[in-house]
């Protein structure tokens, strides 16, 4: 493990480190710089779980990182931005980071060349790494003055960076078929700290993936989604930022918008509704948040408490075999005007929602999964692009490793299958 991940995760204070790996995905190896730590800035909950043990394996995250052959990026990104000396230069440099760590991360799964022991399908050394840089930009002794805000201003800038935001970038014109899609981080980790999330494996194979069709190319690109109400998360607009400079760019505007989560055990769903109404389980920061799903600053937001998919969902089911079955669910739940939503809702197996209802649950609920297909297609409809294709796809429960094992052979195979029929349903979305 490398001199900086081993002392910093361990909370000991970092001077000068021995050496700095090298990595490819980096352009030049940078000489090593001496890096100060603090531990008096507060820590979100998920970085807390950094400390985490996991029996025969150690504190889990740190340790996935190094046997994915994570360490150099981590060790670099971390030597780059503590050799800055003003607000902008570091802001620029964990921008650049942040990309360059989702495009190691997209390498490695895609085609895995680092020689790491970890399964290159795996979707959870991204997550520890990303977590492990933020800890440390939140804790690091800067040679310059700098605010609590422009602190956190750091961590956004690399946060994004890191899901992936500013690596979209699709042709132009009609040489291909686009679609862009969003997976999520691991969640529930309190339950268990190997957690893994297949909608984000999904996500990284498909950053930046062209299919050959028959009808042209399909041109991918994709993101990797928080599961946070609050700071960095639904809240401050990350769907918004993540699909609205797409939706926007008249030239490069994908055909088609998927968001993807894990929903129920051996079968994908394609939801028809999503409800503008969160229920209030905790998201990864224990945060618990009820009521009509907030507004995005500086996106059109339209009123509506139901939207219905566009997505080509005869054509998503005809396409994809696999062992999984794949539902058009037509499911909803709502309250009627006046109700009050303390009561239970209205439970429907299909029709269309009464147009003054109240939402409570879309096809897939009312956690973040829900808000996600809510979110970017309210941004959809208020950029008034009703025909564009835009949805809903849960994919199947993967569960976890036996006994105590942070990886196996089932887990690991089962994964794999879930991927390979999600890429199948992604590509029918491009299809003509």
């Amino acid at each position: 493990m490398g001199k900086f991940m081993l002392s910093f995760i361990l909370g000991i204070a970092l001077g000068d480190w021995l050496s700095v790996f090298s990595a490819a995905a980096f352009n030049h190896h940078r000489r090593a710089t001496t890096c100060d730590f603090s531990n008096t800035f507060a820590l979100s909950v998920e970085e807390q779980n950094l400390n985490q043990q996991l029996p025969n394996y150690g504190l889990f995250g740190p340790t996935l990182i190094q046997k994915a052959g994570f360490v150099p990026q981590v060790d670099q990104i971390s030597n780059n931005f503590c050799g800055t000396d003003s607000f902008d230069k570091a802001k620029q440099s964990v921008r650049e980071a942040g990309k360059l760590l989702f495009q190691f991360a997209v390498g490695r799964a895609q085609n895995d060349n680092t020689g790491g022991e970890v399964d290159r399908y795996d979707d959870r050394p991204l997550y520890w790494a990303r977590l492990t840089l933020t800890k440390a930009i939140k804790q690091w002794k800067s040679g310059f003055e700098m605010s609590d805000d422009a602190r956190k201003e750091l961590v956004t800038t690399f946060d994004l960076a890191s899901r992936g935001l500013d690596s979209v970038s699709f042709p132009t014109g009609n040489s291909a078929r686009r679609v862009m899609v969003a997976g999520f981080d691991p969640f529930q980790l309190n339950a268990d700290i190997r957690t893994a999330n297949p909608s984000g494996a999904i996500a990284l194979q498909l950053s930046g993936k062209t299919f050959n069709t028959s009808d042209g190319p399909i041109v991918v690109h994709a993101v990797v989604l928080p599961v946070l109400y609050g700071e960095n998360g639904f809240d401050d607009g990350v769907v918004e930022a993540a699909f609205g400079p797409a939706l926007q760019d008249a030239e490069r505007r994908p055909h088609g918008i998927v968001t993807i989560s894990q929903g129920l055990p051996e079968q994908f769903d394609i939801e028809r509704w999503a409800g503008g109404w969160r229920g209030g389980f905790p998201d990864n920061n224990n945060v618990q948040s009820t009521g009509l799903v907030p507004p995005a600053a500086g996106w059109p937001q339209p009123n509506i408490n139901f939207i219905e998919t566009t997505l080509p969902y005869q054509q998503m089911q005809d396409a994809a075999t696999g062992p999984f079955k794949v539902r058009y669910n037509t499911e909803f739940c709502e309250w009627p005007k006046g109700s009050p939503t303390t009561e239970p809702c209205i439970r429907h197996d299909s029709g269309v929602p009464a147009s003054d209802s109240i939402p409570a649950e879309g096809g897939g609920g009312d956690y973040l999964s829900n808000e996600s297909m809510y979110r970017a297609n309210r941004l959809r409809v208020g950029l008034e692009l009703t025909n564009l294709r835009g949805g809903h796809l849960h994919v199947p429960v993967l569960g976890f490793p036996d006994g105590n094992a942070p990886s196996d052979q089932k887990f690991e195979k089962k994964r794999l299958d879930i991927i390979s029929q999600a890429l199948q349903l992604v590509e029918a979305v491009g299809k003509p």
